[in-house]
C-alpha cells in the first residue's frame, strides 16, 4: 500500500482523502491544524446558531463536482422521491444588493429602472459615457484598476468597486494583479449585464447566464461545514485517518517524511505522495534546504485575514420596499461606506432556516470584516469587537440601536484570502520550485495560493488523485484549475 499524506482538511484535502478511500490501494492520513473539518467553508454552530464563514454558494459548471456534492448529501429519506423536508441540498435564490450612500443597489449592479433611479439622471448618463469611452480607448490590464474600468467604464468603477476593493485587500486596486478580477468576475460586463437584460426581456429559451449573474444556488440544510464533515465521514468509515489539532512543522522533500505535532508529542510520518493545502509560505519553511530566493519569495507572499461576528437581533430597521414585516430577502449586502469599517454581511436565515436556533422570532446575521492578523481589531477582545460592531450597524441603518441585539458570537479565519499583489508577481518560481519534487503536490486555495472556489479546491484535488493514480509526470493539469479565460469568461445554460 501507498502512503498517503494530506495536510489541511479543507474542500481539497477531504475530497483528496474520500476520493482516494474509495480503494484499499493507500493509507491515508489526513493532518488538520485546526479542530474543524471544511477550512474556510466550515459551519460554527453557536447556540443552535450556525455561522458560514463568508458565504458558499453550492454552485459549479463541473458535472463530476455536482455528482460529488449530490452524492455526499443524497435526501435523508434515502430515495428519489423524497419530500422537500428530506431534501438536504435547499435550492435558495440569489439575492444580494449593495448598500451605498444610504440605497440599495442590485448585486451585481443590474441596468434596471430602479439602479437608474437611485443614481439619477445626471450620473446615469455619466455612467454610460464613461462606459462607451472605455469601450474605445481600452487600457492596458497591468492592474485590478484597469481591468474593472475596461469593463465598467470609470465612473462606474469609482462607484462600486474603488473603495470596496482597497477595504477587502487592504491595497488600492492599481496594486493588485489584474488576474484576481479575471478568476472572480467571471465574464461580468456592462456588456454581460446589457445581454441579460434582453434574454430575460425577450424570455429566450436556454439563455446564456455568465457565472457572476446566476440567479439561483444550492445549499445544504445546515451550512457548508455539513458536506465537508459528512465528506470526512464517508473517508473514515473507508479507512482514512484524520487528526485535528495536527499541526504540520516539517516537510523532508529528500526523504518523503512529513513532521507533525499532536496532543503533546512530535511524530514522523514516511509518506510516497504529500498532498498539501497548508499555504504556500507555510509548506516552503517546512520544507528543507530552500534556495534563499524562493523563502524570500514565498515568505513575502500576501494573505487578508478575517473576521466575522454573529449577531442576533429581535428586528432589523432595514426595510422591505412595501416597508412589510417580512424579513428583507438578501443573502448578502455588500456594505460600501467609507465611514464604517464593515465589508459585507449576511443574513443567515436567508441561506437555510435550519441555520438559525429561532428563525420565526429572531434574525441571525454576520457581520464581515477583512482585517491583518495582529492589527487593531484582530487585536480586539470579543467585547471589543462586539461593541465595535454593532455602533457600526447602527451608524449604517442596519439596527435602530443596541436594544435590538439579544446575543452576539465573534469568529477570526488565518490566510482566508490569499492576496495578489507584493511577491506576487514572482509566484512562478515558486511554483517551478516545487514542481520540481514529483511527490510533493499543492492543491486547494492556499496550497496554490490562489482565490479558488470550493468547487474549483475540488477539482484540484480530482485531479491529483488522478496524477497519484496514474502515476503522473508533472503537475500541470493540477494547478491549471480555475486559470483558463474559457472558464472566466465562459457562460452557464440556465434553462427557465
Amino acid at each position: 500500500m501507498k502512503n498517503i499524506v494530506i495536510i489541511g482538511a479543507g474542500p481539497a484535502g477531504i475530497t483528496a482523502a474520500y476520493e482516494l478511500s474509495k480503494t484499499k490501494e493507500y493509507r491515508i492520513l489526513v493532518l488538520e491544524e485546526s479542530q474543524d473539518f471544511g477550512g474556510i467553508s466550515k459551519t460554527v454552530n453557536y447556540k443552535g446558531n450556525r455561522m458560514d464563514m463568508g458565504g458558499h454558494r453550492f454552485f459549479s459548471k463541473d458535472r463530476r463536482v455536482n455528482e460529488w456534492w449530490e452524492a455526499i448529501l443524497p435526501p435523508e429519506s434515502g430515495n428519489n422521491k423524497a419530500s422537500e423536508n428530506d431534501e438536504v441540498f435547499m435550492k435558495r435564490p440569489r439575492v444580494s444588493r449593495i448598500l451605498y450612500k444610504g440605497k440599495f443597489y442590485d448585486y451585481p449592479v443590474s441596468l434596471s429602472m430602479k439602479t437608474i433611479r437611485n443614481m439619477g439622471f445626471f450620473t446615469t448618463i455619466k455612467v454610460g459615457f464613461g462606459y462607451i469611452f472605455s469601450m474605445i480607448h481600452k487600457k492596458p490590464e497591468t492592474n485590478l484598476e484597469n481591468f474593472y474600468i475596461n469593463r465598467f467604464g470609470k465612473p462606474l468603477y469609482k462607484m462600486f468597486f474603488e473603495d470596496y476593493t482597497e477595504n477587502l485587500w487592504g491595497r488600492h486596486p492599481r496594486e493588485i494583479d489584474a488576474s484576481w478580477g479575471a478568476q472572480r468576475v467571471k465574464g461580468l460586463s456592462i456588456s454581460a449585464l446589457l445581454k441579460d437584460v434582453f434574454s430575460k426581456k425577450f424570455h429566450k429559451k436556454n439563455r446564456v447566464v455568465e457565472t457572476s449573474l446566476i440567479e439561483e444556488f444550492k445549499y445544504p440544510k445546515y451550512g457548508p461545514g455539513q458536506m465537508w464533515e459528512c465528506a470526512a465521514k464517508k473517508a473514515m468509515d473507508n479507512g482514512a485517518v484524520f487528526k485535528k489539532n495536527a499541526k504540520v512543522t516539517g516537510v523532508n522533500e529528500k526523504t518523503m517524511e512529513v513532521k507533525y505535532f499532536h496532543n503533546g508529542n512530535t511524530y514522523t510520518e514516511k509518506a510516497d505522495y504529500i498532498i498539501s493545502s497548508m499555504p504556500i509560505k507555510d509548506l516552503i519553511n517546512a520544507m528543507g534546504k530552500v534556495p534563499y530566493d524562493i523563502k524570500e519569495i514565498a515568505n513575502n507572499l500576501p494573505y487578508r485575514d478575517y473576521m466575522t461576528l454573529g449577531v442576533k437581533v429581535s428586528r432589523l430597521k432595514l426595510k422591505n420596499k412595501k416597508g412589510d414585516n417580512k424579513l428583507i430577502p438578501d443573502c448578502w449586502i455588500y456594505v460600501q461606506d467609507t465611514s464604517v469599517k464593515m465589508g459585507r454581511l449576511q443574513i443567515y436565515n436567508n441561506w437555510s432556516p435550519y441555520m438559525v436556533a429561532d428563525n420565526e422570532n429572531t434574525v441571525w446575521i454576520g457581520l464581515e470584516y477583512f482585517v491583518n492578523e495582529n492589527d487593531e481589531y484582530w487585536d480586539m477582545s470579543e467585547e471589543e469587537f462586539s461593541d465595535f460592531c454593532i455602533d457600526e450597524m447602527i451608524k449604517i441603518g442596519i439596527i435602530e440601536s443596541s436594544k435590538d441585539v439579544l446575543d452576539t458570537h465573534m469568529e477570526k479565519v488565518k490566510k482566508a484570502y490569499p492576496a495578489y499583489f507584493d511577491s506576487y508577481s514572482r509566484f512562478d518560481e515558486v511554483k517551478a520550485y516545487l514542481d520540481n519534487f514529483k511527490n510533493i503536490i499543492c492543491v486547494g486555495r492556499n496550497g496554490q495560493h490562489r482565490y479558488n472556489n470550493m468547487d474549483h479546491s475540488m477539482i484540484t484535488a480530482f485531479n491529483a488523485v488522478e496524477f497519484i493514480e496514474t502515476d503522473g509526470k508533472n503537475h500541470d493539469r493540477i494547478w491549471n484549475v480555475n486559470t483558463e479565460k474559457e472558464y472566466h469568461e465562459g457562460a452557464v445554460k440556465k434553462q427557465l
